[in-house]
């Protein structure tokens, strides 16, 4: 399976006769989009990490698509009436285009919103041996946290997007001891990087190295006004952890992402869950971690976007129901 919003090979597509009449919403649907529209108004946006999944049918997609090529076009218009956001996580391959963000914006609602993930020009320091980097594959990237670049490549392309856009995310992969990055060097790149970007823009750091985790990192953020991500990921401590920590929350939002459980890989979670059509492994403590932040955010006052991955349990929409359902059960002192 290829990474983004490829679709999932093999995987039932909602296909109906032309002209049959337009299905009723699903259970889901019905259920959870009022849930979503009260926190979104509180601002608590509820997501997933990319859209483009036929495992959802039954569930998000019940409209009429009578082709594959049709469902990856234009399935986005249906997500965005259940979800108020989503990750395109397909921008950290390529830079987004603005004919592709001006497609999305004339297909989504006033009051959605779309999250990015920096594409790894900018935030890869040596490029993996993949046969997608082709000749740099294995080669220090000269552009690593290059801001003229990225302004020029990512940003302006985003302008198109104009209310829609949501938060920026730079998702940095693990740095080993080969690469010489340590946290004091990270701390300082990370540093003279952020100090050069435009202000007023809903940015944040996912680190995937746990040492880098410290109070200086955290205290440099909030510096600039930029968020950390708290993330359930391989090597990282579980949101869980992360959310207890004093400082945690560096910016006026915050930005979660349930991506794997820790220990497991990407791949693995891949081949156990897809082509993510239900839940196949729940995770109790991921979800509690996610509704701690919440709480937190509303607590503090600050906008918080929830994203989901499938490989966090295998059905990323069934997950945020839970997780509402959770919230549901609080006191309402507590949020």
């Amino acid at each position: 399976m290829a990474k983004g919003n490829t679709i999932v090979r093999g995987a039932p597509l909602p296909l109906f006769a032309q002209g049959e009449e337009e299905p009723p919403a699903s259970a889901y649907v019905r259920t959870n989009v009022p849930r979503l529209h009260r926190w979104a108004e509180r601002g608590i946006f509820f997501g997933s990490s990319s859209w483009k999944y036929p495992g959802w049918t039954g569930l998000v997609y019940n409209r009429h698509y009578p082709s594959q090529r049709a469902f990856e076009q234009t399935c986005i218009a249906e997500y965005a009436t259940v979800f108020p956001t989503v990750c395109a996580d397909f921008a950290l391959y390529n830079f987004p285009s603005a004919r592709l963000l001006q497609a999305i914006y004339e297909e989504t609602p006033e009051q959605f919103t779309i999250s990015f993930k920096v594409t790894d020009r900018i935030t890869v320091k040596r490029y993996p041996k993949l046969p997608r980097y082709g000749a740099s594959a294995g080669q220090d990237n000269p552009d690593f946290l290059n801001v003229p670049l990225f302004e020029d490549a990512f940003l302006r392309p985003l302008e198109t997007l104009k209310q829609k856009r949501g938060a920026v995310i730079f998702e940095f992969s693990t740095f080993y001891p080969a690469s010489g990055i340590t946290a004091p060097v990270f701390l300082d790149l990370l540093g003279r990087f952020l100090a050069g970007l435009p202000k007023g823009l809903a940015f944040c750091v996912e680190i995937r190295n746990p040492e880098f985790l410290t109070a200086e990192y955290l205290a440099m953020l909030a510096s600039h006004g930029v968020a950390h991500v708290l993330n359930n990921w391989t090597r990282m401590p579980p949101v869980i952890e992360q959310i207890r920590m004093a400082d945690v929350l560096t910016a006026p939002f915050t930005v979660v992402r349930a991506l794997l459980k820790p220990g497991r890989t990407y791949q693995e979670a891949v081949e156990r869950f897809q082509p993510y059509e239900s839940i196949k492994e729940e995770n109790p403590e991921l979800r509690l971690g996610l509704a701690g932040t919440v709480t937190r955010c509303v607590a503090e006052g600050k906008k918080a976007y929830v994203y989901v991955n499938n490989r966090a349990e295998g059905n990323s929409p069934k997950t945020i129901e839970a997780i509402l359902d959770i919230l549901d059960s609080y006191p309402v002192e507590k949020l």
